[in-house]
Order: structure tokens, then C-alpha cells, then sequence
């Protein structure tokens, strides 16, 4: 798989998102030589345990070895389902810096063992662009079964290389024209690229889809921080 880079848009202070900013960020992939090539969509789901009678909870309690399993439970964690892995499934454990990859089949399972529930359910959904030896994905991200809008996303991914340090300067040249080119349309913010600890999670240079389940992750985190402000 090569790399790719997942930035989102930062509103300025006392701006808002606005769909508006969505159409003019398309505009300027268009305006680069970007062409259309089909639609984008991925999910991030956030699970909590799901919660048990406090008749059942008090008896789990008197029993240690019950207390140290449940330890070893995360309390949460995330759910990733990727546009071009069908047939995956990833698990973000940020708290326990572990990616786990799965068949998608374990959201079935997951369903039926009612252990943990479904909170937040966001969608990544917009278009695919061809440019050059870029792909690029320009969307939005609003919550399941939702309309209002919870951010504006960009994926960028360099078809030639798999190593994240060989495309490193090809992406931040990359990024450096594209920032030239939202600027020029005078919005009030701007996107951004959080470099990610890849190395905390036991990935390494090659890349793959785990090292964009990192980015989501964090992704997760930078909306949730910018909801709470």
C-alpha cells in the first residue's frame, strides 16, 4: 500500500464549517488538474462496553480473578471500516497503542456477543480525484444517519512509494501547493496534517492500511477536542 497522508480542516477562531468550504476545497483539486474518479467513503465507529445490572456488576466484583480480566478490557476503543478493504476491519486501541486487523465479519460477531455497543457511529463520504501520481479524497465527515456536519477531510496518497520517509518531502511539497492553492480562495481556516507516532504502535516505515488507522485515530481525537472547544 503507499502513503498517505489524512488532514482535516482547522475553522479559524469564530468560524464555523460550512459546506461552502467543502465545494471550494473540490474547486481547487479541480483547478490543480485534479479529475474526478468515483466516490469516497469510510467509516470510524467508537465503542463503549456496554453496560450490565449493578446485581451482575456486584457479583463480577466479589470475584478477583473476574476484577483482573476485566482490567485487561479496554474501556473503549475504535472501528474502522476503509472504502478500498472490504473485507477488513480494524480496531484502534489507542489507550494500549495496538491496531488490530480483523475480517469484517467481526461486526457480526461483535453485534451478537453484545459486549460492546456502537456510541458514535462518524462517516467519511465525498469524491476521489486522479492527479498526477496523487489520489486524493475530499469529503466530509458527518455522524451516522446524520446531516450536520462534523468536519472536512482530505486524504492525500502517493501512488509511487510505500516508505513513509522516501515520500515524506514529495508529500510536504505537495502539501505546501495545495495550502498556496486554498489560500488564494480567502476561507477562514485551513487544513491540517498532524504527523503521526507510527513507531508507538510497533508499525514501521513500509506502509500500510494500520498506519491509516492511526491517522483516523487521531483524526477522532483532533474532532472530538475541536467539539469540546
Amino acid at each position: 500500500m503507499t502513503v498517505k497522508w489524512l488532514m482535516h480542516w482547522q475553522p479559524n477562531p469564530g468560524t464555523s464549517l460550512s459546506s461552502q468550504i467543502l465545494t471550494e476545497a473540490c474547486q481547487c483539486v479541480e483547478a490543480l488538474g485534479g479529475t474526478k474518479d468515483g466516490r469516497w467513503k469510510s467509516s470510524l465507529t467508537f465503542y463503549r462496553p456496554m453496560t450490565r445490572d449493578s446485581s451482575a456488576a456486584a457479583s463480577a466484583a466479589s470475584s478477583a480473578s473476574a476484577a483482573a480480566a476485566a482490567a485487561e478490557h479496554p474501556r473503549d476503543f475504535l472501528g474502522l471500516a476503509l472504502q478500498e478493504q472490504p473485507n477488513k476491519y480494524f480496531f484502534i486501541l489507542r489507550t494500549h497503542r495496538i491496531i488490530v486487523e480483523a475480517d469484517a465479519s467481526i461486526q457480526n460477531v461483535m453485534e451478537k456477543l453484545q459486549s460492546y455497543k456502537a456510541r458514535v457511529v462518524l462517516n467519511f463520504e465525498g469524491s476521489q480525484y486522479q492527479l498526477g501520481d496523487f489520489q486524493l479524497r475530499v469529503g466530509k465527515c458527518v455522524p451516522n444517519q446524520a446531516e450536520s456536519l462534523r468536519g472536512i477531510m482530505m486524504e492525500v496518497e502517493y501512488l509511487p512509494l510505500s516508505s513513509i520517509e522516501k515520500s515524506r518531502q514529495v508529500l510536504e511539497e505537495f502539501f505546501d501547493i495545495w495550502q498556496e492553492a486554498v489560500s488564494k480562495k480567502s476561507l477562514p481556516g485551513h487544513f491540517m496534517h498532524i504527523e503521526s507516532n507510527y513507531a508507538d504502535f510497533g508499525l514501521q516505515d513500509h506502509y500500510t492500511s494500520q498506519h491509516t488507522a492511526v491517522q483516523y485515530g487521531n483524526c477522532m481525537a483532533q474532532l472530538i477536542a475541536a467539539v469540546r472547544n
